[in-house]
């Protein structure tokens, strides 16, 4: 582990002792007779990463379809966000914080004051660990707020795990408190919204890498940062498998990560783009992605297609696994990798 990632680890520590008290019991004083009027909500995640980002769309959804006609702000960092909800006309402003506060200060600053000049019915904070988050949903004028920790979970259930509908389940027992509904019903999957011409686009791509569009096609994302990453050997022995297997009934293509690496070592035709909506498109047409633990893997699963994904530790398995019907997931490290094959077939 490198200085810089101890140092953030010290960070993180620090940030969520001081802000971890911050929005305890912020839902005692409602008025349980009241309506329950929401017209603008404030989304929190104070987050830059793709994988990240993809995983809200499921609580935008469930926002919209309780409340076709309010408008959501979103606080983030960095600039995915815009092209994530390009198609979710219900966004109206993406707050961008930077990503370098102390390089950018003023701009650091001038955000701030811009969530503590709006007014919303109802903030919502996305991570209940996030400093950040805590923070920024304190800081925001609201009738009502969610910090995230508002309502006991068991994270025994999927649903009150998952990164992608524990925020979900917040909200919608939040909901219960005005009209004692109970909301069983499956939470959406992610979902980036493609057009038409955005899928037809990633089908003409997918057909010039193939060259054969009378098969199905498989892709692998290979690349994970850090301690996710399988090595160039793990997955030569994977490509031993998996291609005298499938080579013939489908295509088997690489998407390459914006870095450019391949871990299969350019053994099967590639696609690289830095465009994550036409990254997305191209997913989309492929019959099954296979991807290590990554924002590609999420990606994949708001495409949506079915998708594989690779994990080589539990620790954050159950909360950010690929999420969404017809998707699956193996731990695994050095074991015997047939268990993907035997994985791969019940997809296909």
């Amino acid at each position: 582990m490198s200085l810089k990632q101890k140092v953030n680890i010290y960070r993180r520590k620090i940030m969520r002792g001081l802000t971890g008290g911050i929005g305890k019991g912020s839902l005692e004083n409602i008025n349980k007779k009241e309506p329950i009027k929401i017209e603008r909500v404030l989304i929190n995640r104070p987050n830059q990463r793709l994988g990240n980002t993809l995983l809200i769309t499921p609580l935008v959804q469930e926002i919209v379809k309780n409340f076709p006609n309010a408008k959501i702000d979103i606080f983030v960092k960095g600039k995915v966000a815009p092209i994530v909800f390009e198609n979710y006309p219900q966004v109206d402003q993406i707050i961008e914080l930077p990503k370098k506060p102390f390089k950018e200060l003023v701009d650091y600053i001038k955000v701030w004051f811009k969530i503590k000049r709006k007014k919303y019915d109802l903030v919502i904070n996305v991570d209940k660990q996030s400093s950040s988050g805590r923070l920024s949903t304190s800081f925001a004028k609201s009738k009502y707020k969610l910090f995230g920790d508002e309502f006991i979970a068991d994270t025994t259930q999927e649903n009150q795990l998952h990164q992608a509908q524990y925020p979900v389940y917040q909200f919608r027992k939040f909901l219960e408190l005005f009209d004692g509904k109970v909301r069983n019903e499956p939470i959406t999957s992610q979902n980036i919204q493609l057009s038409e011409q955005e899928i037809e686009n990633g089908k003409k791509l997918l057909n010039d890498i193939t060259k054969d569009s009378s098969k199905k096609t498989l892709a692998f994302f290979t690349f994970a940062t850090g301690a996710k990453c399988y090595s160039e050997d793990w997955w030569t022995d994977f490509y031993n498998l998996f291609y005298p297997k499938y080579a013939q009934e489908y295509n088997l293509i690489e998407i390459l990560p914006v870095e450019n690496i391949s871990m299969l070592t350019h053994k099967l035709p590639e696609f690289y783009s830095k465009d994550v909506r036409e990254i997305a498109a191209v997913m989309y047409n492929c019959e099954v992605v296979v991807a290590a633990d990554s924002g590609m893997m999420h990606l994949s699963c708001a495409a949506p297609v079915k998708t594989l994904g690779l994990f080589k530790s539990q620790d954050f398995l159950g909360r950010y696994k690929p999420y969404g019907e017809g998707n699956s997931v193996v731990l695994i490290n050095d074991e015997n990798k047939d268990i993907l094959i035997k994985e791969l077939d019940q997809l296909l």
